[in-house]
């Protein structure tokens, strides 16, 4: 149906890394060899943490939004870790692609970016 908006309960975001603490440290290392990147921490962390800028606008959204590693992800989810990073909606158990690992990469690290592709797809 055309114009149609779909409303989401959730938003979870995938990071292409394992939350391990080795899992972290061969994501840290990786990168900075240039072997291993993932769009969607650029825009969320800085060095060790979450950016301050990203926390307020994912508490601005008024929406449930979590954040998981490829180690983290239940049966529902796993079918989207080829698709890591990533931004999934759920609407009534329903689980959707809203943001792709191409999407993120054109925010190139921007948060203010990042929002207005999220508030675009979400409202």
């Amino acid at each position: 149906m055309e114009g149609y908006i779909i409303k989401f309960d959730k938003l979870i975001g995938i990071y292409n890394a394992k939350g391990s603490l080795i899992g972290e440290l061969q994501y840290f290392f990786g990168k900075i060899v240039g072997k291993t990147h993932c769009a969607l921490c650029d825009i969320t962390h800085g060095t060790f943490k979450e950016k301050r800028v990203f926390s307020v606008g994912k508490q601005e959204l008024n929406l449930p939004f979590k954040f998981l590693h490829l180690d983290e992800l239940d049966s529902k989810l796993k079918k989207f870790s080829n698709d890591a990073p990533c931004i999934i909606g759920i609407n009534n158990s329903k689980y959707s692609l809203i943001i792709t690992k191409e999407d993120l990469e054109k925010c190139n690290s921007d948060v203010d970016l990042f929002f207005e592709l999220l508030n675009l797809k979400i409202n």
